[in-house]
């Protein structure tokens, strides 16, 4: 049974547990190996070696990697008022956001040398590493239409492929409390104009409605997860 409460970094030995924590690995391999969309089956195994995630099959050969996925954010530049954030919320916010709910996989293979999505991601200031606008990316890559991270979403296609469309990928990655109930569209956590908008929250008050958000979807998410492991 998958223990929504564990905090991947508690076996990671003090190092990053997207590549490090057993726990987290074996979680990732319980949840997404199931049957896709199409019915086929995706099998993940970690006896790759130097692989994090692998499957091989008629449907292709896919390297998986986690990643954190909602970052607390304070360890980049919030101005001043960043220092007004107390020590003891953000450490309740990390123990949040390190656990099962907070963790994605995507494809962590190098194509040509460039950055995989998960690098794409961090350093692309459009995105800052924040997992509603980089759903909305992938949100539009079904739909074909253009986002920050558009040539990274194109170099993995036939991973995305994979679900057939944006609903398939938010279903099978048990996404539906980051989208609206139709599951079309993407529920920010601040303010979101087009990818105009600042990534980052510009003022005390904003952090903290992306903090309430951010936590409340990763507690729904856990919870979401939950139901689904035992139910399978």
């Amino acid at each position: 049974m998958i223990d929504t409460t564990f905090d991947v970094r508690a076996d990671a030995g003090g190092r990053d547990p997207d590549s490090y924590s057993p726990t987290l690995r074996r979680y990732h391999q319980r949840l997404w190996s199931k049957p896709l969309p199409s019915g086929a089956l995706f099998t993940l195994t970690d006896q790759r070696r130097h692989a994090y995630l692998h499957h091989h099959s008629e449907l292709g050969e896919f390297f998986l990697a986690s990643d954190t996925v909602v970052p607390t954010l304070t360890n980049r530049r919030l101005g001043a008022w960043g220092g007004e954030i107390p020590e003891a919320e953000t450490r309740a916010f990390l123990r949040v956001v390190y656990t099962i709910g907070g963790m994605m996989v995507f494809p962590g293979n190098r194509i040509g040398g460039k950055q995989t999505l998960n690098g794409a991601r961090g350093f692309n200031g459009r995105i800052a590493d924040r997992m509603d606008l980089t759903l909305e990316c992938i949100r539009r890559h079904y739909l074909q239409e253009a986002s920050p991270l558009d040539e990274v979403l194109h170099r993995y296609g036939d991973f995305f492929a994979l679900f057939g469309d944006f609903r398939g990928y938010v279903e099978f990655f048990l996404l539906q409390d980051m989208v609206t109930a139709n599951l079309d569209e993407v529920s920010f956590f601040i303010p979101f104009d087009d990818f105009t908008t600042p990534a980052l929250p510009q003022d005390l008050l904003t952090y903290h409605e992306y903090r309430r958000r951010s936590i409340a979807f990763v507690e729904a998410r856990n919870r979401r997860i939950a139901a689904w492991d035992a139910a399978h």
